[in-house]
């Protein structure tokens, strides 16, 4: 199941998350692969620009490589369409 997700804020989030803990993209994306996601760097690099989907899985291993709350990828989003 994939989890729409185009908001600008929430893509900037991920990108802050990732810097935060150092990490390059093609670094997350094989920690990702070592959990069991497919994704590529072209494919995690559209989700960083907010031009690409993300699967819940993909969502929940980022959470484990952040160690991070669920509600860092949303901080700062509005609820209004």
């Amino acid at each position: 199941m994939k989890l729409k997700l185009n908001d600008k804020k929430f893509s900037e989030n991920i990108k802050k998350l990732r810097k935060e803990n150092g990490l390059t993209q093609e670094q997350i994306v094989a920690k990702m692969n070592v959990l069991g996601s497919p994704i590529s760097r072209s494919t995690y690099s559209l989700i960083e620009m907010g031009k690409g989907n993300i699967f819940i899985s993909d969502l929940v291993a980022l959470q484990q490589i952040f160690k991070t709350d669920f509600f860092k990828f949303f901080e700062g989003i509005s609820t209004e369409r």
